[in-house]
């Protein structure tokens, strides 16, 4: 049996691709049923490329970042950290913007390994504490983030226009990690 080299690392511009087709792919089907058709049929790797090349070429500060989950070489997840920009939120506060896994590669690990990688660069930046919005509908990425720690705080939001509400779940990072 031969199994695949996994890895996390920080994304690099000819990642943007890759991060692009994971992020349509892994939207696709996790929002199905709760994003509209119009949306979801937007979710595009080509309409995707323009805001990730951004983010991993030139991000707004050196507090954002953004990491791929790799399985050799193959890009089979990504997730996006920056300071928070929640109207409530302390000078400590970092935010896992977006964590997503390839739906081919679930299961695998790497989401787990993306997270604990994300929480370590916020920790890094200098960061005390972490948020992460998710959709209310969608347990197990509101399991997952609960046995990493995570724990919903009271707030929630509408997604963008749309009828989805989103659940806020925090927790602090402990200096030296957890």
């Amino acid at each position: 049996m031969v199994t695949a080299v996994t890895s996390v690392r920080e994304a690099r511009a000819g990642d943007v691709p890759a991060v692009a087709a994971v992020h349509a792919r892994a939207w696709r089907a996790a929002y199905a049923g709760l994003l509209d058709a119009g949306t979801l049929a937007a979710l595009t790797p080509e309409a995707l490329e323009e805001a990730w090349r951004a983010a991993i070429t030139a991000p707004p500060s050196p507090r954002h970042g953004v990491l791929v989950a790799l399985a050799d070489d193959l890009v089979v997840g990504f997730a996006a950290v920056a300071p928070s920009e929640d109207a409530d939120a302390a000078g400590g506060d970092g935010e896992l913007v977006a964590l997503a896994v390839d739906p081919l590669h679930q299961r695998a690990g790497h989401g787990s390994r993306l997270l604990s990688a994300a929480t370590d660069r916020l920790r890094d930046d200098g960061f005390t504490a972490v948020t992460a919005w998710t959709p209310a509908p969608d347990g197990p990425r509101r399991a997952f983030l609960a046995s990493a720690g995570l724990l919903a705080d009271g707030a929630s939001r509408t997604y963008a226009g749309q009828d989805l509400v989103e659940l806020r779940y925090a927790a602090d990072l402990p200096e030296g990690g957890a």
